[in-house]
């Protein structure tokens, strides 16, 4: 991943991509191979965490045993907090059909999420060969009257595997989602070179085992990279305003003419274009029924914050 290396001082520093960090050890890609870096205690003392996708700078310690010392950390275009990576060009949020049955209010939060960081958001659908009550069609009409693209994929039957490529090819990407609902089996149908462990759902939970420990960027034979993340069972949205919320529910900009403003917040408003449109049947009232949960939430903690 390094563009070019060059001197400073008299260390020899590389550029190149965090693409896995694990208990203070950070491994960086570069022309000249994958480093071992440890972090210098001034990003402590910052409180900056380097993050899977970081673009940084480090410098050789033992170019035999490829060990380093992570020195600077650039800029970056996107960062999200769950799961942590940086510098991602679009979120593919993995949801399974059965097995565990499909949470929508917690699709919502990964959604948001992608939002806020104005990540590209494809929504995939696992296990769409286990789809006994129209499940899939479901959730596929919700998310598409919503404006995202969906794609029910099934590793069985090989359902729209090419479909999934197609997304990641040349792009850095974030597979993201519970766990259980088969995000590494999937990685592995798409790459047979991935080899990732993958695991079973409980049968008295209904959840899956974290089967991925770590987040790591992981290259693809065709082009690109895509970041293999632990599964989260919850999601807290941090650092976003009552008022803020509505701008990540996409669907909502087509009634943006609403007569209360850009205040609105679509809740109690009399003659709310949005509850209107909800009413009307152009907006799911699944994904209003989420928004208003959500809005709720992040009223309750801005009340205990303040």
């Amino acid at each position: 991943m390094c563009l070019y290396k060059f001197y400073k001082g008299r260390h020899l520093m590389l550029e190149g991509k965090i693409i896995k960090g694990i208990s203070g050890f950070y491994y960086v890609d570069t022309y000249n191979g994958i480093y071992e870096c440890k972090a210098r205690g001034i990003f402590r003392k910052q409180k900056i965490t380097p993050l899977v996708g970081d673009r940084v700078k480090i410098s050789i310690v033992d170019e035999d045993e490829k060990k380093g010392i992570l020195e600077e950390i650039d800029s970056r275009d996107t960062e999200l907090i769950r799961p942590p990576i940086a510098n991602v060009d679009k979120a593919l949020i993995v949801f399974a059909i059965k097995n565990p049955k499909p949470n929508l209010s917690l699709l919502d939060r990964f959604i948001v999420l992608a939002e806020k960081e104005n990540l590209e958001t494809v929504i995939i659908l696992t296990k769409a060969d286990l789809d006994d009550n129209d499940t899939l069609e479901t959730v596929k009409n919700i998310y598409e009257l919503s404006g995202y693209k969906v794609i029910p994929v099934s590793n069985i039957t090989k359902l729209n595997i090419d479909k999934v490529k197609e997304e990641l090819k040349e792009n850095v990407v974030v597979f993201a989602g519970p766990s259980g609902v088969g995000k590494s089996s999937l990685l592995n149908e798409i790459d047979e070179n991935f080899k990732l462990q993958t695991g079973v759902v409980s049968d008295k939970i209904k959840r899956g085992k974290h089967t991925t420990r770590h987040a790591e960027l992981l290259k693809l034979e065709f082009g690109g990279m895509v970041a293999d993340t632990p599964g989260f069972s919850s999601l807290a949205l941090e650092d976003i305003e009552e008022v803020e919320l509505k701008d990540y529910f996409i669907e909502f900009d087509k009634f943006n003419d609403c007569k209360f403003g850009s205040k609105c917040i679509h809740e109690n408003e009399p003659n709310c274009a949005i509850k209107e449109a909800v009413t009307n049947g152009e907006i799911s009232k699944e994904r209003y029924d989420s928004y208003i949960q959500l809005l709720h939430e992040i009223r309750q903690n801005n009340s205990r914050r303040y």
